[in-house]
């Protein structure tokens, strides 16, 4: 047991680390457009800082880069850093504090030199960093430097686009200090879902995605009122009429316990679609061992 939990401690930071990178890309990537510094940079910062968004100064204040409170006229929060006590910045989303990262390096005159820097020069950005006094932490630069090279956060660098659906999505309705965790937001079939929780509903997560509940539960072929399961796919848009090219002449064999419905959000297609594509009408029922056409 005690040679297996470091590697399981490991794998969920692993995993965690890389939920970060998927969530945050986008506006790490809008944010080097804007202000040329390097997405693998605001990245690798960002999970550094907020150790992948887990931190309690993320969770409960929306800061993800341990930005403290000088020249600061916003709300606050105090937690220990390099003294007891100190006084952190406060944002309403993860938005407002990757805009404020990036308005503090360009802002000060003491940052200017990185800036000379070729956007892809990660290493050069995370050693001057470390150099213009933005940490304290002697290993400041390698630390930034091994999570760039552990995630292949340098291939955002050289984006020339970006996601705008992910990149609003970080301007998600979680108040400061609720100590909530985001639902990670993932991308399939030209659509985005995430996984419902124990307790979710689909007010709760309308207002976390900033969509009215009553479209979620709509474009998920729900009743807005009805009760959400621990793993049930909600999908964020609309729902593709067929699945993706890959199942073309591959029909889906039924298991037991799955019904049209849940058929339909595995491969995020509309039930009326799976009726259509297989002759079935809403009364019809599914067998053990059938075969549907999902496209």
């Amino acid at each position: 047991m005690a040679l297996l939990l470091p590697a399981l401690l490991y794998a969920q930071t692993n995993a965690q680390y890389r939920m970060y990178v998927s969530q945050y890309k986008d506006l790490a990537i809008e944010q080097m457009l804007k202000y040329r510094i390097p997405a693998s940079i605001t990245l690798a910062q960002g999970i550094l800082e907020s150790r992948g968004g887990l931190s309690d100064l993320a969770l409960k204040g929306n800061n993800h880069f341990g930005i403290k409170c000088h020249d600061w006229t916003g709300p606050t929060m105090h937690h220990d850093d390099d003294a007891a006590g100190e006084c952190f910045r406060v944002y309403s989303n993860a938005r407002q504090s990757y805009e404020d990262h990036s308005r503090f390096l360009t802002g000060r005159p003491r940052y200017k030199s990185l800036f000379s820097l070729d956007v892809k020069d990660y290493k050069g950005w995370a050693r001057g960093l470390k150099q213009c006094g933005y940490a304290t932490s002697p290993i400041y630069a390698e630390s930034l430097i091994k999570l760039i090279e552990t995630y292949n956060l340098h291939q955002y660098d050289y984006a020339t686009s970006y996601d705008r659906f992910m990149a609003d999505k970080a301007t998600e309705n979680r108040p400061a200090g609720s100590g909530l965790p985001l639902h990670p937001i993932y991308i399939y079939n030209k659509n985005y879902y995430l996984v419902a929780r124990q307790g979710d509903t689909f007010k709760s997560i309308g207002k976390e995605v900033n969509i009215s509940y009553r479209k979620l539960a709509k474009r998920n072929e729900r009743n807005k009122k009805d009760r959400l399961a621990e793993g049930d796919i909600i999908y964020l848009k609309k729902k593709q009429t067929k699945a993706l090219k890959e199942f073309k002449g591959r029909p889906h064999v039924v298991k037991a316990g799955e019904s049209l419905y849940l058929i339909s959000q595995m491969y995020g297609i509309r039930l009326k679609s799976l009726y259509e594509m297989n002759h079935l009408g809403p009364d019809d029922q599914v067998r053990v061992g059938d075969r549907l056409r999902v496209r």
